[in-house]
């Protein structure tokens, strides 16, 4: 249940309010000779001063007080000035490179109330770790020489190390229009004020747990590997926004959970697939996909990505998340000692963590569905298992370390966490 459909999910290893202090204080009613400055001293009618003179001093200070007063009034009041001004300045071991992009190009936090970012914005331990600033989604626009130097010494999936360069900058080429940096993609309908997402796992938590309805009622909805939906629509829902995977998870998924009804990749005119770079695959199988090629190379020769994903071939399906971005998810949330006791080459967060994170960088408000709790023992590994199955930890994935940042954010409000 806990790995939030990581099954046999991976990489190419069969491991298997803000401070009170940002606010003005507030302007008191105080009676003359006691507001702060002394604009207006009550002993000035004693003072032996010519009335002439009195007079034109008393209508200086007038107007210096209410000039005082005006200013106050009318400067413009942020309620976070420089949200994120704690933050920007720490990044990753390695510093973003090339042009900055935005997340998603439709976060709206300051129309929405109890969002991720305000809610972020309020927790000590979290606000130095979040930087939603950082680019989620890789394409051509970001591509340069510096950013090649920088991702080419770090391997996937956290950089190109050992990869085709000509591999990726053919693939990132085809990502050459603005919404390839864009989650999500602006319709002809109002914007919406708050955009609510919903992130799916496989964990067996969700099976009898009738939650469909309320997973369907979000604005986007995040599902991987092997969503099983036909006959667990009641617990899982239908609908489906974005797909992510890895070739691999995608591939093993398939085989794995077809008798279990994981018959096909899902598809769909308004799905989006999103990538995970775990090795030069996914690039290779990319780049077939949007020109309705077979790939041409690897361990993936000759597949028609059709087959997966359809026969719709425009780059607008596909988004690709930027290893810069994994980096900074492993870096700031889940460094896991795995890497420290020789698991250092194939440790990286999992599918469902990767997916849940993106979510939380990109969306005002995220709820996670079938992830890993406090009494995972009580359910099946998954929920479309016919009988229970134990959740199994592999040494690719840190479950454990997951499942306490889970319980983590959920605490500070930062997500919600279905539990039972």
């Amino acid at each position: 249940m806990g790995r939030a459909g990581q099954g046999l999910a991976g990489q190419d290893y069969n491991l298997r309010g803000p401070p009170d202090s940002l606010w003005p204080l507030p302007l008191s009613r105080t009676t003359p000779g006691r507001r702060a400055g002394r604009c207006a001293p009550a002993s000035w009618g004693r003072m032996g001063l010519p009335r002439g003179r009195l007079f034109r001093l008393l209508l200086l200070l007038v107007a210096v007080c209410s000039g005082t007063l005006l200013a106050l009034y009318s400067s413009p009041v942020e309620p976070f000035p420089e949200l994120w001004s704690g933050v920007r300045d720490i990044m990753t071991p390695r510093e973003f490179l090339g042009p900055k992009a935005s997340n998603s190009g439709t976060r709206k936090s300051q129309l929405c109330q109890h969002s991720v970012s305000l809610a972020v914005s309020q927790h000590r331990r979290f606000r130095p770790r979040f930087n939603l600033s950082t680019p989620v989604l890789l394409w051509d626009g970001l591509f340069t020489s510096e950013l090649w130097d920088s991702l080419s010494q770090h391997k996937a999936p956290y950089g190109w190390q050992g990869l085709s360069r000509q591999a990726i900058v053919s693939t990132l080429s085809l990502l050459n229009k603005s919404e390839s940096a864009q989650l999500f993609v602006p319709s002809r309908d109002p914007p919406l004020k708050c955009i609510r997402c919903a992130v799916v796992g496989n964990g067996g938590i969700l099976n009898g747990s009738q939650q469909g309805p309320n997973i369907d009622a979000h604005d986007y909805v995040f599902r991987l590997n092997g969503a099983v939906i036909k006959g667990f629509e009641r617990d899982v829902g239908t609908k489906i926004s974005f797909y992510g995977f890895t070739v691999n998870t995608m591939k093993n998924s398939l085989l794995s959970y077809h008798h279990l009804g994981f018959t096909s990749v899902p598809q769909g005119q308004d799905l989006r697939y999103i990538f995970i770079p775990s090795s030069i695959r996914e690039y290779l199988m990319l780049r077939s996909a949007i020109l309705g090629v077979p790939v041409p190379e690897g361990p993936d020769a000759g597949d028609r990505p059709q087959t997966y994903f359809g026969p719709e071939a425009s780059a607008s399906k596909f988004k690709l998340l930027h290893p810069d971005f994994i980096s900074y998810l492993k870096e700031r949330f889940l460094k896991s000692e795995l890497i420290n006791k020789g698991f250092k080459d194939i440790y990286m967060p999992s599918t469902g963590a990767l997916m849940l994170l993106t979510a939380l960088h990109s969306c005002d408000k995220v709820s996670a569905y079938g992830f890993i709790t406090r009494n995972y023992q009580k359910y099946s590994d998954h929920y479309f298992e016919r009988q229970k199955k134990p959740l199994k930890f592999y040494a690719n994935h840190d479950l454990r370390l997951e499942a306490t940042l889970w319980r983590e954010l959920h605490k500070a409000s930062i997500l919600w966490l279905y539990q039972r």
